[in-house]
């Protein structure tokens, strides 16, 4: 199902314009790790003039690569294939973390940003009890956006339930990303974002 007005909206779409708008003038490359079938790819390249995707998926790369985009769609895994160090001034990444070992996947984007370059990253990760308000908030807001919106449901690979919690997932992004602000959304979502020091 789309949303009413011809749109698609799901909580992972809800926060695109969150990564969008935290894109730095003057970004020349940017990479989408995770990028399913291209759907922030594609919006990544109206303001950024190079834009890679990478996923696992065969079937979401097939489809991101049917679009008449000029978007380079990598079918491989993130943490393995061969990327030129320090070759990206932004990488994003959304619903993808949890795919994969955060500290690993914090350090494979910290290797592959030049310097001043930033991840935007929008995540997924379990609630415990301590989450159960903002949860239960979250439901509540869901199905309003649902009314409004309707739901899209991206063909992409799906783990649920996340294997980290919030915490276990704030851990790693501090002592890799040091001075990264980690901060918890009402949509279930987390979001990080990082500037890479000059030296």
């Amino acid at each position: 199902m789309t949303a009413t007005n011809g749109r698609r909206w799901n909580h992972n779409i809800h926060y695109h314009p969150r990564i969008l708008g935290a894109i730095p003038d003057g970004t020349r490359r940017a990479l989408d790790v995770g990028c399913g079938e291209g759907t922030l790819a594609r919006a990544l390249r109206r303001a950024v003039p190079h834009v890679t995707g990478i996923d696992l998926d065969t079937a979401g790369i097939d489809l991101a690569r049917g679009y008449a985009d000029d978007v380079d769609y990598i079918l491989g895994d993130f943490l393995t294939h061969t990327f030129e160090p320090a070759s990206f001034d932004v990488i994003t990444s959304v619903a993808t973390p949890h795919h994969m070992d955060a500290a690993a996947g914090l350090t494979r984007m910290r290797e592959l940003l030049r310097p001043g370059g930033m991840p935007a990253i929008v995540g997924l990760a379990r609630s415990t009890i301590r989450d159960l308000p903002l949860d239960v908030a979250g439901v509540i807001a869901n199905a309003l956006h649902r009314a409004v919106k309707g739901h899209w449901e991206h063909p992409s690979p799906i783990v649920w339930p996340p294997p980290v919690t919030y915490a276990q997932t704030r851990a790693p992004a501090a002592e890799t990303l040091p001075g990264s602000r980690f901060r918890r959304h009402l949509l279930m979502r987390y979001s990080i974002v990082w500037t890479k020091p000059q030296s």
